[in-house]
């Protein structure tokens, strides 16, 4: 089968474990939460969730991609997961047991005095989390998507039956029966607690699951095989981290940044309320971030595995084209129907929706960045995806600190915006001179061209929603289609694809 072809079928496949997940979190839990818990409360699940992101990009520091560097072409791949899990498993163990053993100081620190057992929840979670990217990443190896797939659905499946079980069930019988067994089960006083217990819960049938793959694993330390891994490793989760510091930091340093308007009774619950419509805004751009994971599951071995093919340069190029395509497709879509996309959260939230094609555009950098970092990963110069990772997250928390003061969650969505940017800038420089990749920048640039002029066709048509703005904005969207298909027509015929 053709590469192109090979990646495409193994980007679906990687989508049912992704996309399928996404959606039912998007479709159900997100209008869910946005409708049971107020703006404040969600403010809570937004910043624990941003932790929670960066301290998994922590505690796996790299171990994925070195996973797939070491293992891909290795004779010895048993020996090199049983190494990469005994790590893992190892700081997994030592970073919940120090969690837990400080989370009533850590939960001052963050202002959830009264409730230590969201920080101990999420500790589990995080180490559980860290320590089954492996098994993952071996399923990804092997090209065992479909049992990569159904495990990520049975996760989001469990972790959605029982939100439900403890935010509908629970309270409507325990409202009519306050003195029976149900209080063994269920506290008021727990509040949004019950959206993290139900995603350990989830996490929990996700390790059982996995359990096969765990269990052919032996417990080895060859010094000279984790040093090299851990030398490969060590510049990924600097690149990690500083990509998370440009995801998430944004969450993380808002309530210290935002400006409190005077006469603020409540200051405290007003920033986790902006904190709260902020991430249910972001929410919205998630078809973006769903294409973009299902694509980085199914890329990265996909790369490695044709990297010494004489026509690699070329398919690498090819590969950028399409994903970009792709990406334009999305933020249309969601910029053209937000009218329809903007029901999936409460009204209450709905005053953030100016961020949505801001974040959208955002995310398609960040697509591009990855697609751009095969030039460091193939050269074994991840010190420069360092570099650019670390100048990256500097323009982001310099950024915030002047944006979010004056702007609130605008601002914070544009310097994540200038951020992603210019990180796309500096790789694409870097790999011109170390790892040059013939992209093909006419119709890259056609295509961006047409999508933003399309999208402000419609905001200076459309600049408040009214009648006929439907059928306008899908005249537009199949527009841009029609464009791909005159410029794209031949290649679907061409040998590669």
């Amino acid at each position: 089968m053709k590469p192109l072809r090979i990646l495409a079928g193994q980007t679906i496949v990687y989508g049912l474990g992704t996309i399928i997940p996404r959606l039912l979190n998007y479709l159900l839990l997100t209008p869910f939460y946005t409708r049971i818990f107020i703006t404040s409360d969600y403010g809570i699940i937004t910043e624990l969730y941003a932790y929670t992101a960066f301290l998994f990009v922590l505690m796996t520091y790299g171990m994925e991609t070195t996973y797939f560097r070491f293992a891909g072409n290795s004779e010895n791949k048993s020996e090199i997961f049983s190494t990469s899990i005994s790590l893992l498993g190892i700081t997994s163990s030592i970073f919940i047991f120090l969690v837990l053993l400080f989370s009533g100081p850590i939960s001052q620190y963050m202002n959830y005095p009264d409730h230590p057992e969201y920080i101990s929840i999420m500790a589990i979670i995080i180490g559980l989390d860290s320590f089954l990217a492996i098994p993952f990443s071996k399923l990804r190896l092997e090209n065992k998507a479909f049992r990569f797939a159904y495990i990520k659905i049975i996760n989001i499946s469990v972790n959605i039956l029982f939100n439900f079980c403890f935010l509908i069930i629970c309270p409507h019988y325990y409202s009519n029966n306050p003195s029976s067994i149900i209080t063994f089960i269920y506290d008021p006083s727990f509040g949004v607690g019950y959206a993290f217990l139900s995603n350990l819960i989830a996490t929990a049938v996700t390790f059982l699951l996995l359990l096969p793959e765990i269990f052919k694993a032996k417990i080895i330390f060859q010094i000279a095989l984790i040093r090299k891994m851990l030398l490969y490793s060590l510049p990924l989760l600097i690149v990690g981290l500083a990509g998370m510091i440009n995801e998430v930091s944004d969450k993380l340093l808002f309530k210290y940044l935002v400006s409190i308007p005077p006469g603020t009774s409540d200051p405290h619950n007003y920033i986790m309320a902006q904190l709260g419509i902020y991430g249910a805004n972001f929410k919205l751009a998630v078809l973006m971030t769903i294409f973009i994971q299902m694509f980085r599951y199914a890329a990265e071995p996909f790369f490695f595995s044709h990297a010494k093919d004489k026509n690699s340069g070329y398919l690498y190029a090819l590969t950028m084209k399409y994903f970009i395509i792709f990406c334009l497709t999305i933020f249309l879509l969601v910029t053209l129907y937000l009218d329809i996309f903007k029901l999936f959260i409460d009204k209450s939230y709905r005053s953030g929706l100016s961020i949505v094609p801001v974040v959208l555009l955002a995310n398609l950098f960040l697509g591009v960045l990855f697609n751009l970092s095969i030039w460091y990963k193939l050269t074994d110069k991840t010190k420069f995806g360092a570099l650019i990772a670390i100048s990256g997250g500097l323009i982001t928390i310099i950024l915030n600190f002047v944006l979010v003061p004056g702007m609130g969650y605008i601002g914070a969505a544009w310097a994540h915006f200038f951020c992603n940017l210019f990180m796309v800038v500096f790789s694409f420089l870097l790999s011109r001179k170390f790892y040059p990749i013939p992209y093909d920048y006419l119709h890259i640039s056609l295509y961006s061209i047409s999508a933003i002029t399309l999208y402000f066709i419609s905001r200076i048509i459309f600049p408040e929603p009214s009648e006929g703005q439907l059928i306008i904005n899908t005249i537009l969207f199949f527009s841009f289609l029609l464009i791909i298909f005159i410029f794209e027509r031949k290649n679907f015929t061409k040998r590669l694809i």
